[in-house]
């Protein structure tokens, strides 16, 4: 990341909407979705998103009224994050603040890990992994 764009990111960390300190709070701290880890402000492509789950490929925009004028803007920008493997939710401020529960139920929803192509496993979804522990050597 260059030094205006990770500037960029650092300020709009320091200073997040409303909507955005929120929805950070309950990302951070809700139980229904431990183990998802989303970054604030972080690069995809040659873009700053609002939270990223780079484990679910999943990106979360919470936009404020300016974004009405740059529908096409943002279309635009959202095809190319898709194009680079993440799916992108949209939630307005108001839906963020007004609505908490629902949004969170639609991340919930939206939030799956990658499948596991092995055969025994099927195919299907899992659950994410815990990272393992290392041991520390023991002293002979």
């Amino acid at each position: 990341m260059d030094d205006s764009r990770r500037s960029f990111a650092r300020r709009m960390r320091a200073e997040p909407t409303e909507a955005e300190r929120v929805l950070w709070q309950r990302l951070r701290h809700d139980i229904k979705l431990a183990g998802s880890h989303f970054r604030r402000q972080a690069q995809i492509g040659p873009f700053i998103v609002d939270f990223v789950s780079r484990r679910a490929k999943l990106v979360i925009e919470v936009d404020g009224g300016q974004h009405d004028w740059k529908q096409a803007e943002d279309a635009a920008r959202t095809k190319e994050i898709e194009a680079l493997g993440y799916r992108v939710l949209r939630f307005w401020n108001n839906e963020v603040l007004g609505n908490i529960e629902g949004v969170l139920h639609d991340i919930q929803r939206a939030w799956t890990p990658t499948p596991d192509p092995s055969p025994q496993g099927g195919g299907e979804t899992r659950p994410p992994r815990r990272p393992r522990r290392t041991r520390r050597p023991s002293k002979a």
